[in-house]
């Protein structure tokens, strides 16, 4: 199968050649699974080895999400723009089919294949640890709870922040500077964020499937989507208002 003929390869990586489409789409299962498998498998690792010390155990866990995502987007960017976030594929894709009838069949399979990658990391990392592969998180971050009722809007202010920075992030970074400064700021908003940072719906995905330190309860992930699609659309409008970058690559190249 050829790639389509507009690329959703992110405008601040690379210029080279497109690959085909098998290959994007394998990159972001790749990716998408390996971000998750970080995350988790060194949540795990943090709470095994923190004692009990949760700030400890968030500063491991951050280090080892940043150093991962950096390499994850140095090394897969090439082939499909290293999105690994059903968001930035959207964002992305927005601007292609606005300026160059982008198609939206290539950004749906991109999503999926974020989406299916989330849930392999989830238990490649469960399968490390010799826990239970098949887990949901009981983790409520916010959402409806029998005991306190509803809580959560800090969170999903949090999470709109995160989101929309990451996106903004994105669309600006200069050339060949996008995953230190993306990786970056996500280290950066584990720490400023009273959610610590998902700022991607497969990562809601990815971490409902785990018991774990890094988990998200299904009753709190549609809050925590919907603040980051919310957060993404800011990022895209405040893109906007600060006018075009000064060194902007071909969405098409």
């Amino acid at each position: 199968m050829s790639p389509p003929s507009s690329s959703l390869a992110s405008p601040i990586l690379c210029k080279a050649p497109k690959p085909l489409l098998q290959s994007q789409l394998l990159a972001e299962f790749l990716g998408t699974a390996a971000l998750l498998c970080a995350v988790i498998g060194s949540g795990i690792m943090a709470e095994r080895l923190s004692a009990g010390n949760m700030a400890v155990a968030l500063l491991a866990n951050t280090l080892a999400t940043v150093f991962a995502l950096y390499v994850l987007i140095e090394v897969l960017g090439p082939l499909s723009g290293a999105h690994f976030n059903p968001l930035v594929t959207l964002v992305l894709w927005s601007k292609i089919s606005l300026a160059h009838d982008g198609r939206a069949q290539t950004a749906i399979l991109f999503i999926a294949f974020q989406l299916l990658g989330a849930m392999a990391g989830a238990w490649a990392a469960h399968a490390m640890f010799d826990l239970s592969v098949l887990q949901v998180s009981s983790k409520l971050r916010g959402g409806w709870s029998a005991a306190g009722g509803f809580s959560g809007w800090g969170q999903w202010l949090a999470e709109a922040v995160a989101t929309g920075g990451l996106i903004l992030v994105v669309l600006r970074a200069p050339p060949h500077k996008a995953p230190a400064l993306v990786a970056c700021y996500i280290g950066a908003a584990y720490w400023f964020t009273a959610s610590t940072s998902f700022a991607n719906p497969a990562a809601v995905l990815g971490r409902m499937l785990t018991d774990s330190f890094s988990g998200i309860a299904p009753a709190s992930a549609p809050g925590f989507v919907m603040a980051e699609t919310v957060g993404a659309a800011a990022g895209v409008l405040f893109s906007r208002w600060l006018g075009e970058p000064q060194a902007t690559a071909d969405l098409a190249a």
